[in-house]
């Protein structure tokens, strides 16, 4: 198994319906061999029901699954050549850990020899050849993951399909397997596929990132895009945090766009939306900077947003604030913290702008 040697994997407009539910509504995903894509969505989004019509669980509605160029909706889940790691691993408990690696190879009749040398192969990868007589209720919960993970990749699937991997391990755990995972990605080569409701864990493991909404796909690219160019206000808003002011768009005098906020102020607007358009103007909070001249009466995008810290948290290396603005809209800042600072006190007035006019997002304001 070498780097780079996946397959392709393509859902074409795969929509599923129960009844008169529709939980995937017409998603297209052209998948390159080798990558590793996170379907990323709360409960209910559809991403579980992608993964199971990948695998043949399920065949949807409407739409192909093909793998390697080959439709293969017509194929049941052990001609597919996919490998499934579930939530609970699904390890028997009466085997072996070299046992449980082999089963899969066993079930496709692979003489005993290959099995031996496969199953090496595999313990090998995950780093667990020292354990390969012990049993699932001997190990931990990470490494219990990992063999089910060697066990998945011994048949040589084509695609992997990873379900909600790291759900049942503490946080600590969950970056370590989270970085194991990733690095056994890459050296096998293998087209993978993981859902995920956590979206650090998207964003840190996956090449691209799918967000779906309400069976939608709402935005597919690589994971710095997602951040920082979500293209629509549930993406940016569903991954990471983010302030929403609601307002209208103007153009200046000048010729600048803006939004006057509903709360007064102004904040810079890089769209192509009509003036007059209701819309909300969203920023993260890192993108939030502390103005040094002092709060002023003007405001706008030179005079900065006016207002009070109601609360400021030291969280490790992270300023943490909450700003009541004088329009009496809350707004979130953070910022790194050097060494020995502390908070604003509750009460201080400051004056607040975006880091830059391009970290203002503006979306069609869904209230209206």
């Amino acid at each position: 198994m070498s780097a780079g040697a996946g397959t392709p994997l393509i859902l074409d407009g795969i929509t599923q319906r129960y009844g008169s539910a529709l939980a995937v509504d017409t998603v297209t995903l052209d998948i390159r061999g080798g990558e590793l894509v996170a379907l990323l969505g709360p409960s209910g989004c559809g991403k579980t029901t992608l993964l199971r019509a990948v695998a043949g669980f399920l065949k949807p509605t409407e739409g192909r699954v093909i793998i390697g160029g080959q439709a293969v909706d017509h194929l049941p889940p052990n001609r597919r050549t996919v490998g499934i790691v579930f939530q609970n691993y699904a390890l028997f408990p009466h085997m072996s850990v070299a046992d449980n690696v082999a089963y899969g190879l066993a079930a496709r009749g692979v003489g005993r020899a290959e099995q031996k040398a496969r199953v090496a192969e595999m313990l090998a990868l995950v780093r667990l050849e020292h354990l390969a007589g012990r049993f699932p209720r001997e190990m931990s919960g990470g490494q219990q993951q990992r063999v089910a993970l060697a066990r998945a990749l011994a048949v040589r699937p084509s695609i992997l399909l990873l379900d909600e991997p790291f759900a049942a391990l503490d946080k600590n755990l969950r970056l370590d397997m989270q970085i194991e995972i990733k690095r056994i990605q890459r050296s096998a080569g293998t087209t993978t596929l993981i859902v995920t409701h956590d979206q650090e864990e998207a964003l840190s493991m996956a090449d691209r990132v799918a967000v779906l909404n309400a069976g939608r796909l709402e935005q597919f690219a690589p994971p710095t895009d997602v951040y920082d160019r979500p293209e629509t206000l549930f993406v940016n808003t569903f991954v990471g945090t983010a302030n929403v002011l609601h307002g209208r768009l103007a153009t200046e005098p000048g010729g600048a766009r803006v939004v006057a906020l509903e709360s007064g102020g102004l904040l810079p607007a890089a769209t192509t939306l009509p003036d007059g358009t209701r819309v909300a103007a969203c920023l993260r909070p890192e993108h939030v900077a502390f103005a040094e001249d002092g709060p002023g009466a003007e405001g706008g995008i030179g005079g900065g947003l006016d207002g009070v810290v109601e609360i400021g948290l030291p969280l490790g290396a992270t300023l943490v604030h909450e700003i009541r603005l004088d329009g009496g809209a809350r707004l979130k800042t953070a910022e790194a913290r050097a060494a020995g600072a502390r908070p604003r006190p509750p009460g201080t007035r400051v004056r607040l702008r975006p880091t830059a006019p391009e970290r203002v997002s503006v979306f069609p304001d869904p209230r209206h």
